[in-house]
């Protein structure tokens, strides 16, 4: 299975990167091809509802989405990685996302697997909540099937992150997709 992994943090080495390099390589023991995309560094720019694409076209909007689009739609699953800002993605990803509106009906079509990997500063499990839910609708609207996720909370810096068992976690979750027919 290939796998995209949509990276949504603007710190190439934060505590969502704990986590992406352990699925990753739980995913990659289990035979899977993985590939890291930046989003949280990617020249993306807001949807602009100008209608040109009509939800099967090309958005006229000249970005790195011309690049990211060809990864999408190439990939068996997406996982979605981000640090959580204010109850939900960050604003990288969440403008891929609104993206997704250009090539709407071919992501639908593919009916593509999906994970989610985030981590929150806050120790409260309730903060993630509210991503959680955005994740789910996001996944039902598109017709994704979602195979899972890792939810850290209490986990705003590294550190506090390699004392918490959710890199583990992660690595479990990309190891266990090698089940998923």
């Amino acid at each position: 299975m290939k796998i995209v992994m949509l990276e949504g943090s603007p710190h190439k080495t934060g505590t969502t990167k704990q986590l992406a390099i352990q699925f990753r390589k739980g995913a990659e023991e289990a035979g899977h091809i993985v590939e890291e995309l930046d989003i949280g560094n990617a020249d993306i720019k807001p949807c602009m509802s100008c209608g040109n694409c009509s939800m099967t076209g090309n958005c006229v909007t000249e970005d790195d989405i011309i690049y990211l689009k060809d990864k999408i739609l190439s990939c068996d699953m997406l996982v979605f990685v981000t640090p959580v800002f204010y109850y939900g993605m960050t604003a990288q990803l969440k403008t891929l996302v609104d993206r997704f509106y250009s090539f709407n009906t071919e992501l639908v079509g593919k009916k593509l697997k999906s994970c989610l990997l985030a981590a929150a500063f806050d120790e409260n499990p309730k903060t993630v909540e509210p991503l959680k839910a955005h994740y789910s609708s996001l996944c039902e609207y598109l017709g994704f099937k979602d195979k899972g996720s890792v939810l850290a909370y209490g986990c705003g810096t590294p550190s506090m992150m390699q004392w918490t068992d959710f890199p583990k976690k992660a690595y479990e979750l990309g190891k266990s997709l090698r089940q998923i027919p």
